[in-house]
Protein backbone atom coordinates (compact mmCIF):
# COMPACT_ATOMS: atom_id res chain seq x y z
CA UNK A 1 0.00 0.00 0.00
CA UNK A 2 1.29 3.64 -0.83
CA UNK A 3 2.25 5.89 1.92
CA UNK A 4 -0.40 8.59 2.10
CA UNK A 5 0.85 12.42 2.11
CA UNK A 6 0.78 14.14 5.28
CA UNK A 7 -1.45 16.82 6.26
CA UNK A 8 0.11 20.53 5.78
CA UNK A 9 3.27 19.17 3.86
CA UNK A 10 3.55 20.53 0.14
CA UNK A 11 2.46 17.78 -2.48
CA UNK A 12 4.97 18.75 -4.69
CA UNK A 13 8.25 18.35 -2.45
CA UNK A 14 6.39 14.87 -1.02
CA UNK A 15 6.38 13.50 -4.38
CA UNK A 16 9.69 14.58 -4.60
CA UNK A 17 10.67 12.80 -1.64
CA UNK A 18 9.36 9.60 -2.59
CA UNK A 19 11.09 9.53 -6.10
CA UNK A 20 14.25 9.88 -4.46
CA UNK A 21 13.51 7.49 -1.68
CA UNK A 22 12.65 4.83 -4.57
CA UNK A 23 15.72 6.12 -6.40
CA UNK A 24 18.09 4.97 -3.57
CA UNK A 25 16.36 1.61 -3.45
CA UNK A 26 17.55 1.18 -7.11
CA UNK A 27 13.53 0.51 -7.79
CA UNK A 28 14.07 2.41 -10.76
CA UNK A 29 17.08 0.36 -11.97
CA UNK A 30 16.85 -1.81 -14.81
CA UNK A 31 13.86 -0.47 -16.22
CA UNK A 32 12.56 -1.62 -20.13
CA UNK A 33 13.34 1.53 -21.55
CA UNK A 34 16.14 2.98 -19.24
CA UNK A 35 18.40 4.93 -21.37
CA UNK A 36 16.27 4.76 -24.94
CA UNK A 37 15.05 7.66 -26.35
CA UNK A 38 11.35 8.30 -26.43
CA UNK A 39 9.50 6.56 -29.25
CA UNK A 40 9.48 8.61 -32.25
CA UNK A 41 5.28 8.34 -32.43
CA UNK A 42 5.17 10.11 -28.60
CA UNK A 43 3.80 13.87 -30.35
CA UNK A 44 1.43 12.12 -32.79
CA UNK A 45 -2.20 12.74 -32.73
CA UNK A 46 -4.35 9.37 -30.58
CA UNK A 47 -4.85 6.85 -32.85
CA UNK A 48 -7.71 3.81 -30.84
CA UNK A 49 -5.82 1.66 -32.82
CA UNK A 50 -2.03 2.55 -31.84
CA UNK A 51 -1.08 -1.23 -30.21
CA UNK A 52 -2.48 -3.08 -33.17
CA UNK A 53 -0.20 -0.76 -35.45
CA UNK A 54 2.55 -1.18 -33.22
CA UNK A 55 1.98 -4.79 -32.48
CA UNK A 56 1.81 -5.30 -36.24
CA UNK A 57 5.29 -3.24 -36.86
CA UNK A 58 6.80 -5.41 -34.00
CA UNK A 59 6.38 -8.60 -35.50
CA UNK A 60 6.55 -7.52 -39.32
CA UNK A 61 3.07 -8.04 -40.62
CA UNK A 62 0.97 -5.50 -43.25
CA UNK A 63 -2.02 -5.64 -44.50
CA UNK A 64 -2.12 -4.25 -48.31
CA UNK A 65 -4.97 -3.91 -49.82
CA UNK A 66 -6.26 -7.16 -52.18
CA UNK A 67 -5.06 -5.54 -54.99
CA UNK A 68 -1.89 -4.05 -54.38
CA UNK A 69 -1.37 -7.46 -52.09
CA UNK A 70 -1.86 -9.07 -55.75
CA UNK A 71 0.45 -7.05 -57.84
CA UNK A 72 3.34 -7.61 -55.17
CA UNK A 73 2.49 -11.78 -55.40
CA UNK A 74 2.68 -11.09 -59.31
CA UNK A 75 6.07 -9.34 -59.06
CA UNK A 76 7.19 -12.42 -56.72
CA UNK A 77 6.23 -14.94 -58.59
CA UNK A 78 7.99 -13.67 -62.02
CA UNK A 79 10.87 -13.45 -59.96
CA UNK A 80 10.42 -16.97 -58.73
CA UNK A 81 9.85 -17.92 -62.45
CA UNK A 82 12.42 -16.29 -63.56
CA UNK A 83 14.75 -18.82 -61.38
CA UNK A 84 12.67 -21.81 -61.60
CA UNK A 85 14.55 -24.91 -62.61
CA UNK A 86 12.65 -26.21 -65.29
CA UNK A 87 9.88 -24.93 -68.06
CA UNK A 88 6.96 -27.01 -66.24
CA UNK A 89 7.45 -24.77 -63.07
CA UNK A 90 7.66 -21.68 -64.73
CA UNK A 91 4.23 -22.73 -67.09
CA UNK A 92 2.34 -23.37 -63.50
CA UNK A 93 3.92 -20.76 -61.09
CA UNK A 94 2.37 -18.30 -64.18
CA UNK A 95 -0.73 -20.06 -64.90
CA UNK A 96 -1.87 -20.26 -60.85
CA UNK A 97 -1.45 -16.39 -61.10
CA UNK A 98 -3.14 -15.63 -64.36
CA UNK A 99 -5.48 -17.47 -62.43
CA UNK A 100 -5.64 -14.93 -59.84
CA UNK A 101 -5.27 -11.81 -61.47
CA UNK A 102 -8.66 -13.25 -63.80
CA UNK A 103 -10.29 -14.01 -60.78
CA UNK A 104 -9.56 -10.49 -59.43
CA UNK A 105 -10.72 -8.97 -62.69
CA UNK A 106 -14.30 -10.78 -62.61
CA UNK A 107 -14.91 -9.61 -59.05
CA UNK A 108 -12.66 -6.33 -58.16
CA UNK A 109 -12.34 -5.59 -54.46
CA UNK A 110 -12.47 -2.58 -53.24
CA UNK A 111 -9.70 -0.46 -53.17
CA UNK A 112 -6.85 0.84 -55.84
CA UNK A 113 -7.45 -0.78 -59.41
CA UNK A 114 -5.71 -4.04 -59.75
CA UNK A 115 -4.01 -2.34 -63.63
CA UNK A 116 -2.71 -6.33 -64.20
CA UNK A 117 -3.69 -8.05 -66.80
CA UNK A 118 -3.23 -11.84 -67.35
CA UNK A 119 0.55 -12.32 -67.92
CA UNK A 120 1.30 -14.11 -71.57
CA UNK A 121 2.56 -17.49 -70.18
CA UNK A 122 4.75 -18.33 -73.48
CA UNK A 123 6.27 -14.71 -73.62
CA UNK A 124 7.01 -15.26 -69.88
CA UNK A 125 8.71 -19.05 -70.87
CA UNK A 126 10.21 -17.58 -73.93
CA UNK A 127 12.26 -14.76 -71.60
CA UNK A 128 13.32 -18.05 -69.33
CA UNK A 129 14.92 -19.66 -72.22
CA UNK A 130 16.44 -16.72 -73.07
CA UNK A 131 17.69 -16.30 -69.46
CA UNK A 132 18.89 -19.61 -69.00
CA UNK A 133 20.99 -19.43 -72.59
CA UNK A 134 22.85 -16.62 -71.40
CA UNK A 135 24.19 -18.62 -68.68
Amino acid sequence: MTERKPPGVDFESWVDKQIREAESRGEFDGLAGAGKPLPSDVDATYDELWWIKRKMAREGVSVLPPALALRKEAEDALAAAADAPSERIVRKTVEELNAKIRDMLLKPPPGPPLGLQPYDVEEVVDRWRERRSER
